[in-house]
């Protein structure tokens, strides 16, 4: 699962020099994505990735990329907003 790796590898890389904010980081972003059962339209309409949505978690700089199947929210990818990507 991408947006799991995503994810496990954004934390990893915050905790080498600061575990408590990478737990903050991972709880935010988790709850972000969890709010998504209830309001799947949440997120902004992509305008990199057609037929997506992105959550933003202002002040963090990632982004949550999703889409709505059959009243299914499906996480595809999460990314640093810097990021160059598709």
């Amino acid at each position: 699962m991408p947006a799991a790796n995503d994810l496990k590898r954004i934390c990893d890389h915050i905790a080498k020099d600061n575990p408590s904010a990478a737990q903050r980081v991972a709880r935010t972003i988790y709850e972000g994505c969890n709010r998504l059962k209830r309001f799947p339209n949440l997120g902004r309409v992509s305008t990199r990735t057609p037929g997506k949505r992105e959550l933003i978690f202002p002040p963090l700089p990632y982004i949550v990329v999703y889409q709505i199947k059959d009243a299914v929210v499906e996480i595809s990818r999460i990314y640093h907003g810097a990021q160059d990507w598709p």
